[in-house]
Protein backbone atom coordinates (compact mmCIF):
# COMPACT_ATOMS: atom_id res chain seq x y z
CA UNK A 1 0.00 0.00 0.00
CA UNK A 2 1.03 3.41 -0.95
CA UNK A 3 0.71 5.91 2.23
CA UNK A 4 0.58 9.58 2.51
CA UNK A 5 2.04 9.88 5.70
CA UNK A 6 3.69 13.27 6.16
CA UNK A 7 1.45 14.46 3.47
CA UNK A 8 -1.14 17.59 3.42
CA UNK A 9 -4.84 16.67 2.60
CA UNK A 10 -6.08 20.13 0.89
CA UNK A 11 -9.83 20.59 0.91
CA UNK A 12 -11.18 21.18 -2.20
CA UNK A 13 -13.86 23.69 -2.30
CA UNK A 14 -16.72 21.81 -2.71
CA UNK A 15 -16.19 20.12 0.50
CA UNK A 16 -18.95 21.75 3.38
CA UNK A 17 -18.29 20.01 5.92
CA UNK A 18 -18.18 22.09 8.69
CA UNK A 19 -15.24 20.23 10.24
CA UNK A 20 -12.98 19.81 7.39
CA UNK A 21 -14.80 22.39 4.92
CA UNK A 22 -11.21 24.64 3.60
CA UNK A 23 -9.01 22.71 5.67
CA UNK A 24 -5.31 21.85 5.71
CA UNK A 25 -4.54 18.11 6.89
CA UNK A 26 -1.22 17.06 8.12
CA UNK A 27 -1.40 13.65 7.53
CA UNK A 28 0.33 11.65 10.18
CA UNK A 29 -0.50 8.26 9.48
CA UNK A 30 -1.82 5.69 7.08
CA UNK A 31 -2.21 1.98 6.65
CA UNK A 32 -4.25 -0.96 6.21
CA UNK A 33 -6.52 -0.19 9.40
CA UNK A 34 -7.44 3.98 8.79
CA UNK A 35 -5.46 7.09 8.72
CA UNK A 36 -4.83 9.74 10.98
CA UNK A 37 -4.25 13.75 10.81
CA UNK A 38 -4.32 16.85 11.78
CA UNK A 39 -5.94 19.96 10.61
CA UNK A 40 -3.15 22.74 10.78
CA UNK A 41 -4.82 25.95 9.75
CA UNK A 42 -7.92 26.31 12.05
CA UNK A 43 -6.42 28.00 15.44
CA UNK A 44 -8.79 27.56 18.43
CA UNK A 45 -9.11 30.93 20.32
CA UNK A 46 -6.45 29.24 22.97
CA UNK A 47 -3.04 29.93 23.06
CA UNK A 48 -0.39 28.14 24.90
CA UNK A 49 -0.08 29.76 28.12
CA UNK A 50 -4.05 29.15 28.84
CA UNK A 51 -3.64 25.67 28.29
CA UNK A 52 -1.01 25.37 30.81
CA UNK A 53 -3.08 27.24 32.95
CA UNK A 54 -6.44 25.23 32.09
CA UNK A 55 -4.40 22.23 32.59
CA UNK A 56 -2.53 23.28 36.07
CA UNK A 57 0.94 23.04 34.38
CA UNK A 58 2.92 25.75 35.85
CA UNK A 59 5.00 27.20 33.22
CA UNK A 60 8.79 29.14 34.02
CA UNK A 61 9.03 30.51 30.79
CA UNK A 62 7.00 32.72 28.38
CA UNK A 63 8.58 31.56 25.33
CA UNK A 64 6.08 29.88 23.67
CA UNK A 65 2.86 31.88 25.39
CA UNK A 66 1.15 33.36 22.64
CA UNK A 67 1.63 29.87 20.50
CA UNK A 68 -2.04 29.41 19.04
CA UNK A 69 -3.77 26.10 19.93
CA UNK A 70 -5.71 24.18 17.11
CA UNK A 71 -8.72 22.12 16.38
CA UNK A 72 -7.22 18.97 15.05
CA UNK A 73 -10.46 17.71 14.26
CA UNK A 74 -13.60 16.20 15.67
CA UNK A 75 -12.25 13.18 16.92
CA UNK A 76 -10.88 12.92 20.42
CA UNK A 77 -11.76 16.58 21.42
CA UNK A 78 -9.94 15.91 24.97
CA UNK A 79 -6.56 14.91 24.27
CA UNK A 80 -3.78 16.88 22.81
CA UNK A 81 -1.49 15.85 20.17
CA UNK A 82 1.85 17.71 19.53
CA UNK A 83 3.47 17.79 15.72
CA UNK A 84 7.10 18.76 16.46
CA UNK A 85 10.64 18.59 15.00
CA UNK A 86 13.57 16.97 17.21
CA UNK A 87 13.85 14.03 19.02
CA UNK A 88 11.16 11.15 19.96
CA UNK A 89 12.43 11.31 23.24
CA UNK A 90 9.16 11.37 24.86
CA UNK A 91 7.01 8.71 26.49
CA UNK A 92 4.20 8.51 23.47
CA UNK A 93 6.09 9.81 20.31
CA UNK A 94 5.63 8.70 16.76
CA UNK A 95 8.26 9.14 14.59
CA UNK A 96 6.35 10.27 11.14
CA UNK A 97 9.25 11.30 8.80
CA UNK A 98 13.05 12.27 9.20
CA UNK A 99 12.09 16.10 10.44
CA UNK A 100 8.84 15.54 12.36
CA UNK A 101 7.16 13.08 15.17
CA UNK A 102 4.15 13.48 17.13
CA UNK A 103 4.00 13.00 20.41
CA UNK A 104 0.78 12.51 22.82
CA UNK A 105 2.58 12.41 26.71
CA UNK A 106 2.09 15.37 29.03
CA UNK A 107 5.95 15.16 29.75
CA UNK A 108 6.65 17.10 26.23
CA UNK A 109 3.97 19.96 27.70
CA UNK A 110 6.10 20.23 30.56
CA UNK A 111 8.79 21.36 28.95
CA UNK A 112 7.32 23.50 26.78
CA UNK A 113 6.24 25.24 29.72
CA UNK A 114 9.48 25.66 31.09
CA UNK A 115 10.48 27.00 27.86
CA UNK A 116 12.54 23.81 26.66
CA UNK A 117 11.63 20.94 24.47
CA UNK A 118 11.24 20.81 20.43
CA UNK A 119 12.11 24.36 18.53
CA UNK A 120 9.06 24.22 16.02
CA UNK A 121 5.54 22.99 16.69
CA UNK A 122 2.11 22.76 16.69
CA UNK A 123 -0.05 21.60 19.46
CA UNK A 124 -3.91 20.11 18.44
CA UNK A 125 -6.89 19.50 20.35
CA UNK A 126 -8.63 16.73 18.97
CA UNK A 127 -7.57 15.01 15.53
CA UNK A 128 -9.18 13.95 12.35
CA UNK A 129 -9.55 9.94 11.84
CA UNK A 130 -10.34 7.50 9.10
CA UNK A 131 -11.66 4.13 8.99
CA UNK A 132 -9.85 1.72 6.58
CA UNK A 133 -10.61 2.26 2.82
CA UNK A 134 -12.25 5.90 3.97
CA UNK A 135 -9.58 8.14 2.69
CA UNK A 136 -8.88 6.44 0.25
CA UNK A 137 -12.80 6.39 -1.24
CA UNK A 138 -13.05 10.12 -0.38
CA UNK A 139 -9.51 10.88 -2.73
CA UNK A 140 -11.33 8.98 -5.22
CA UNK A 141 -14.61 10.87 -4.90
CA UNK A 142 -12.21 14.42 -5.33
CA UNK A 143 -12.67 15.82 -1.60
CA UNK A 144 -9.05 16.16 -1.16
CA UNK A 145 -6.14 17.04 -3.03
CA UNK A 146 -2.94 15.95 -1.96
CA UNK A 147 0.82 16.94 -1.43
CA UNK A 148 3.93 16.75 0.13
CA UNK A 149 4.04 18.23 3.74
CA UNK A 150 6.70 20.91 3.89
CA UNK A 151 7.93 22.33 7.38
CA UNK A 152 7.80 25.62 6.45
CA UNK A 153 4.42 25.56 5.55
CA UNK A 154 3.65 24.40 9.13
CA UNK A 155 5.57 26.26 11.49
CA UNK A 156 6.60 29.15 9.54
CA UNK A 157 3.44 30.15 7.78
CA UNK A 158 0.44 32.32 9.41
CA UNK A 159 -2.36 29.89 9.99
CA UNK A 160 -5.14 31.38 7.56
CA UNK A 161 -2.23 31.24 4.87
CA UNK A 162 -1.33 27.82 5.12
CA UNK A 163 -3.84 26.04 2.59
CA UNK A 164 -3.08 28.13 0.19
CA UNK A 165 0.74 28.05 0.12
CA UNK A 166 0.40 24.50 -0.28
CA UNK A 167 -2.10 24.67 -3.01
CA UNK A 168 0.66 27.08 -4.26
CA UNK A 169 3.45 24.22 -4.12
CA UNK A 170 1.27 22.66 -6.79
CA UNK A 171 0.54 25.36 -8.92
CA UNK A 172 -2.81 25.73 -7.57
CA UNK A 173 -4.88 28.71 -6.92
CA UNK A 174 -7.98 26.74 -4.78
CA UNK A 175 -10.29 30.04 -5.03
CA UNK A 176 -10.34 29.60 -9.12
CA UNK A 177 -11.37 25.99 -8.95
CA UNK A 178 -14.85 24.66 -9.57
CA UNK A 179 -16.71 22.94 -6.90
CA UNK A 180 -17.90 20.22 -9.12
CA UNK A 181 -15.38 17.51 -10.17
CA UNK A 182 -15.14 14.75 -13.17
CA UNK A 183 -13.42 12.05 -14.14
CA UNK A 184 -11.78 11.81 -18.14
Amino acid sequence: MNTLRDHFLLAMPQLKDPHFGSSLIYLCEQNAEGALGLIVNKPLPLTFAELMEQMAITSTSNRHADQPIYRGGPVHLDRGFVLHTGNTKWKACLKISDQLSLTTSLDILEALAKGEGPEDFLIALGCSGWEAGQLEQELLDNTWLTCAANKALLFNTLADERLAGAAATLGINLTLMTGQAGHA
